[in-house]
């Protein structure tokens, strides 16, 4: 293909129909700070590339970034090889937040990730019945952090979604869903695009942060930034099938390979218990034994499993607490189980974890 110039609406089509299916992604964003692009030497035969992408004018002198010198994107068979990005201007070496986040961090007592290996487990509730169940206790002070770029949901389970968070020369403040249990979520942030999020913790007990599925590029900037103040560890979540335990697999494989300890695994929807007649039904088979067999299998702890129960959904859609509403409830109990077991992960005192009784 001969050299060509292209605004920035032909480079968004030649990113779009010159590459393969399994390749296209925008690479040229809507900002208005990137004034050229010079493309040359696109070939495409069945899925092997070879192409260049030149970005020859500055960025926005505004931004305070030296220019883009060459963007390389050498794709020589991209069934081998992962697409790799040079450029002459990135910052070499560890990122320089990194001493600033940890230096934000050392109220906190303990942090913890909560991770699944694919959506649709109720890991996202499953943080907010942790946030909910540590803040029974009133002199124990919890934050969630809520990462998911993709699907921020932990603002409407809180029922803070309309909330405004404050910025302060600090930084910013959470938004309080109880004197002692605190929210920051990517979502308050979606106003304003360009703000970097930079939170004014302050002492905590607990901060619980809140992951995308999977094992994406969000696990490991997170585990980047919190590992230099010191992660207490990951709870796993899954529910009872083969599917889901396919890629807590995967989950488990990446806490090791990262040096994150699992505090434990534990099974959400285990089975729904009829509030009538109490009997259990085992909706979601654990044909293969569930998470109580993987975690023998992997030699990591079981935290337990908590059952369906339809009114936990409703107490999400309403930013109410679970444990306030129907305290008796069997997933309540057993819920209360999986937090004793990771306080004890923690090497904690469960009397001073949760308030007596519970």
């Amino acid at each position: 293909m001969r050299e060509t110039r292209h605004g920035m609406q032909d480079a968004r089509a030649l990113s779009a129909d010159t590459l393969p299916l399994h390749l296209r992604r925008p690479f040229i964003t809507e900002s208005s700070n990137v004034k050229e692009i010079e493309a040359q030497n696109f070939r495409t035969k069945d899925r092997r590339q070879d192409s260049h992408a030149h970005v020859t004018k500055q960025m926005a002198p505004a931004l305070d970034i030296s220019p883009v010198e060459e963007v390389q994107d050498v794709l020589s068979n991209p069934l081998k090889q992962k697409p790799q990005l040079i450029c002459a201007s990135a910052p070499k070496g560890p990122d320089p937040e990194i001493p600033l986040i940890s230096a934000r961090l050392e109220g906190v007592k303990h942090k913890i990730l909560v991770l699944s290996g694919k959506g649709g487990v109720g890991k996202s509730t499953f943080t907010s019945l942790l946030g909910h169940a540590f803040a029974t206790n009133p002199d124990t002070t919890v934050g969630i952090m809520d990462t998911d770029i993709c699907g921020p949901s932990i603002p409407k389970m809180m029922g803070v979604e309309n909330e405004t968070i404050h910025i302060s020369a600090a930084g910013w403040s959470p938004v309080w869903v109880m004197d002692n249990l605190g929210v920051m979520s990517i979502q308050f942030m979606l106003p304003n695009k360009d703000d970097a999020i930079i939170w004014r913790v302050g002492e905590m007990d607990f901060l619980l942060v809140d992951t995308p599925p999977g094992t994406s590029d969000e696990h490991l900037s997170v585990n980047t930034f919190l590992k230099e103040s010191g992660i207490d560890g990951a709870v796993l979540v899954t529910t009872p099938q083969e599917t889901s335990l396919l890629d807590v697999r995967k989950e488990i494989d990446f806490c090791r390979k990262a040096g994150i300890r699992i505090l434990g695994l534990a099974e959400n929807m285990s089975g729904y218990v009829c509030h009538s007649c109490k009997h259990v039904n085992r909706i979601f088979r654990a044909t293969t034994g569930g998470a109580k067999k993987l975690a023998e299998e992997q030699g990591i702890p079981y935290l337990g499993a908590v059952p369906l129960d339809p009114r936990i959904g409703i107490a999400c859609d309403y930013g109410e607490s679970y444990f306030d509403s129907f305290p008796d409830s069997p997933a309540c109990t057993a819920f209360m189980g999986v937090v004793k077991g990771v306080a004890e992960q923690l090497g904690l005192d469960i009397d001073k974890v949760l308030p007596p009784g519970e």
